[in-house]
């Protein structure tokens, strides 16, 4: 990183007719240092949790070896050009025990528990679970951001189908939870996503939007005059940095365009809302792509995306799995079953590991996102055939901002709680909690960031 003595603020947007654009981390930002021995400003530590459903083969997934040189076993497999900054966490547990008087609703309770750790009543109408450790972190990290968090997810909930017995619909739907009786809603249109990160019409008439979208063209469009500006106060550096950051924008604009065309064109009868690619594959692409965006520009610095709600019935005849996903799950230790069960967790993995190569390819002060983010990815249960909350599929990715040393397989002492990591997370985030959910303590910072 070059130092100079002029830095631009951090907070500087570029705005346009209806765009409010913020500027990603950029070399002139940074302050010019004149005493000996100073460096420069601590990078940002960012948080992300991806959520798949229904469970794992955990066969495909454990490492058989502990330590540095793990084995990556069939499903994880996706992921080994990013070994040195992966941490497998075996033996910790979704929920330790039962919550007396809330029994039953499995599916649903794994996906509120993953993140606040309680678990909520068998009810349709009573939401009462608990504060996300994510929340938990927007109430602070949020105070520095246009945007305290986003939600997002690959399926809609209000066309998701049937939800687990006995259980409201939002537990599925969400692992967001602002307070015991306030889920976040997980947004699944990039279109929608695209404004409230650069833009927004005021109103959501679906009319509305599309007469402003023709009227102003794109985001880009409208601070081109303000984009060239800019530009002739930046360094080389800067400036193909600049222009790099703006041509993701524009790719990402221009394949919502598309998609909103095909929806309009060749899918004219369709449960999902216009602008959601009807590709499963291009759809996660193209949220993750908004996602590294949001990070690049520091409009937030925390992020959950669910791959896929709890109990969800998507099939993927794209990799020879037409089965509903939740019935297969189930899967009674078929082999046929079970392979098809394992192609979608290989799958999943797969569209995570193109996020990763993603965040480490976009530069962010002396490292890359993949550098200064911990990432969590899990699933609420092990085996989906058994409901089994216990010993998990669960992995950090990223560099936590130097919090985090990758390339292990490291095992805890069974029952563990998973509300333990996230209150260790937390303190790497620099936002200590007391407790949260059935958490009975912290892991061992330092055996997350040793060698």
């Amino acid at each position: 990183m070059t130092i100079t003595r002029k830095a631009l603020s951090r907070r500087r947007m570029l705005r346009g007719i209806g765009a409010t654009l913020a500027l990603p981390l950029l070399d002139g930002m940074v302050p010019a240092f004149t005493a000996v021995g100073k460096t420069a400003a601590k990078p940002v530590n960012r948080l992300g949790v991806v959520y798949v459903p229904n469970g794992m083969i955990m066969q495909g997934w454990t490492p058989s070896t502990q330590g540095a040189g793990f084995d990556f076993m069939p499903t994880m497999a996706p992921l080994a050009p990013f070994r040195d900054r992966l941490l497998v966490l075996s033996d910790i547990d979704c929920m330790v025990n039962f919550t007396p008087g809330r029994p039953g609703g499995s599916h649903a309770k794994a996906s509120t528990r993953f993140l606040t750790a309680v678990s909520p009543p068998t009810s349709e109408t009573w939401l009462d679970a608990g504060i996300s450790m994510d929340q938990i972190a927007a109430r602070v990290l949020g105070q520095q951001t246009q945007l305290g968090s986003l939600e997002l997810a690959i399926e809609s909930g209000e066309t998701a189908g049937s939800c687990d017995n006995g259980i409201a619909c939002l537990y599925s739907n969400t692992i967001s939870w602002r307070s015991a009786n306030t889920p976040l809603p997980m947004q699944n249109d990039p279109r929608v996503v695209f404004e409230r990160l650069f833009g927004d019409s005021g109103s959501t008439d679906p009319q509305v939007r599309a007469a402003r979208i023709r009227q102003r063209r794109s985001v880009l469009d409208s601070v081109l005059e303000e984009v060239d500006d800019l530009q002739r106060e930046l360094g080389h550096g800067d400036r193909a940095k600049l222009t790099e950051y703006l041509e993701a924008i524009r790719d990402v604009e221009r394949r919502i365009q598309m998609a909103e065309a095909q929806s309009a064109v060749t899918l004219p009868v369709v449960d999902r809302p216009a602008g959601v690619p009807a590709a499963y594959e291009d759809h996660v692409k193209l949220m993750f792509d908004l996602e590294v965006l949001a990070y690049q520009c520091d409009l937030t610095r925390v992020i959950t995306f669910m791959m896929g709600r709890e109990f969800s019935g998507a099939t993927y005849p794209q990799i020879g799995v037409p089965d509903a996903h939740h019935p297969i799950s189930h899967h009674q230790n078929e082999p046929d079953k079970v392979g098809k069960v394992a192609k979608i967790n290989a799958y999943h993995v797969l569209q995570f590991a193109y996020l990763l190569e993603k965040l480490r390819s976009t530069p962010d002060g002396d490292g890359s996102l993949l550098d200064h983010v911990t990432m969590i990815y899990g699933a609420g249960m092990s085996d989906s055939n058994a409901h089994d909350p216990h010993s998990i599929p669960l992995l950090l990715a990223g560099g936590g901002a130097g919090h985090l040393k990758g390339g292990r397989h490291i095992r805890y002492p069974k029952g563990t709680p998973l509300a333990n990591l996230h209150l260790t997370l937390l303190d790497q985030l620099g936002v200590p909690c007391d407790s949260l959910g059935d958490s009975t303590g912290r892991l061992d910072d330092r055996q997350l960031s040793i060698g």
